[in-house]
């Protein structure tokens, strides 16, 4: 059970498992995550996905120890918990718009980008113990992605 929720079911054993985890966070996040940002629902949406990763941190641990790798490439729960935070109080993602569109399509390959080339200190963090490696590394590209996305929007006065 924890191995098949972590790994998204079927979904870890597909080629480019991070790809389909992070499209399964997109979904999550628009399908649920985005709900709770209201103007004031931001805190509501940092405490719901403080616990989702919470929870992600214990089942991708636990699934690594069962599945006797350090950080098993089919365990994409991790990106599907961080795929969020790209998104996270961002005043230019304008949804339902093809600006929306072309800002989540671009928050996504940011997203990616940082996860598969892990630079400034991504590598770092995921040298951490069990579920806080194979989490902690995905939030950070995420965090990056975010800012990237927020200074894209600036710039460009979105």
């Amino acid at each position: 059970m924890i191995v098949s929720l972590a790994t998204l079911g079927p979904l870890g054993k597909l080629k480019a498992p991070g790809t389909w985890g992070s499209a399964v966070g997109l979904a999550w996040w628009a399908l649920v995550v985005q709900n709770l940002a209201t103007p004031r629902g931001w805190i509501h949406e940092i405490c719901f996905n403080g616990l989702v990763i919470l929870a992600a941190i214990f089942i991708c641990g636990v699934a690594a120890e069962l599945l006797k790798k350090k950080d098993p490439s089919e365990v994409i729960l991790d990106e599907m918990v961080a795929m969020p935070l790209v998104f996270f109080l961002n005043p230019h993602l304008h949804l339902g718009t093809k600006l929306g569109f072309i800002t989540v399509l671009l928050g996504f390959g940011l997203f990616r980008f940082f996860d598969i080339v892990k630079p400034l200190g991504i590598r770092w963090i995921e040298k951490a113990p069990g579920g806080i490696g194979i989490v902690m590394d995905d939030v950070v590209a995420a965090l990056y992605a975010n800012l990237c996305l927020q200074v894209i929007g600036i710039y460009f006065s979105l």
